[in-house]
């Protein structure tokens, strides 16, 4: 009798086991929501090609010299952030599932100004408006995939050329002058969106002059600066 009931009992066990499981896999078949992958076969292409909007946000990093302190100038020299514009193309490379190499070209509107403040209360602005021919070249680091997004990290060098300066940037006895060729590095993080038939990626990056832009003079608006080196950090809107 008693093992008629235990075998009864282990039977009962059993199948109430057996119940939960087979519920617990209906839930969680039926939570289960179906996400459409686009782009599925992206990355089996070794190159692909892009274009990207751009709104960088700029200014110069002024070293005092020496004769900062001594000469009889500006008691305060800085340069403000300014906004700016920026267009270009993107060739990406596939590395592997973790690489790629990315370049890209653009041409970049900017306007830089330098602050002068005299004692007294006067002061003083010299701006430097020119276009500049920008060729980054990035490694970037991307994430796993997850459906139709996933992160990335990138770390590069950008060579750059300003032409078309405006004349009257020229013209005057008291101008600053600059440089017309920089080197920069820069370093960002971005997000991907794959959509049907496109790919889209904000980013952020970061850009840091490594050139002395200064270029000497006697002027009053060279009295003082020593060095001054390009800045920016910029918002792109990717489009592959």
């Amino acid at each position: 009798m008693i093992k008629q009931i235990t075998q009864a009992g282990i039977r009962l066990s059993m199948g109430l086991f057996i119940s939960i499981l087979v519920c617990g896999q209906v839930s969680a078949q039926s939570s289960y929501k179906y996400v459409r992958k686009h782009l599925e076969r992206y990355d089996d292409k070794t190159i692909h090609y892009g274009f990207f909007f751009a709104m960088p946000v700029t200014r110069f990093s002024v070293t005092y010299s020496p004769a900062f302190l001594t000469a009889d100038s500006a008691r305060r020299i800085y340069s403000p952030n300014k906004p700016a514009f920026r267009v270009g193309f993107v060739v990406n490379t596939f590395l592997d599932d973790r690489f790629d190499l990315r370049l890209t070209p653009s041409v970049s509107l900017f306007s830089r100004e330098v602050h002068y403040d005299y004692p007294g209360g006067t002061s003083k602005i010299e701006t430097r408006e020119s276009t500049w021919i920008d060729f980054p070249l990035l490694l970037k680091y991307k994430s796993e995939r997850r459906n139709n997004s996933r992160m990335y990290l990138l770390a590069g060098g950008a060579f750059s050329i300003e032409s078309n300066v405006r004349k009257k940037e020229l013209v005057g006895a008291s101008k600053l002058s600059t440089g017309t060729m920089d080197f920069a590095i820069e370093y960002g993080v971005g997000f991907e969106q794959f959509f049907e038939f496109f790919k889209f990626a904000p980013e952020l990056r970061f850009s840091h002059g490594l050139v002395n832009l200064y270029n000497p003079g006697t002027n009053a608006a060279s009295v003082g600066i020593s060095r001054l080196t390009s800045h920016s950090v910029t918002l792109y809107l990717n489009f592959e």
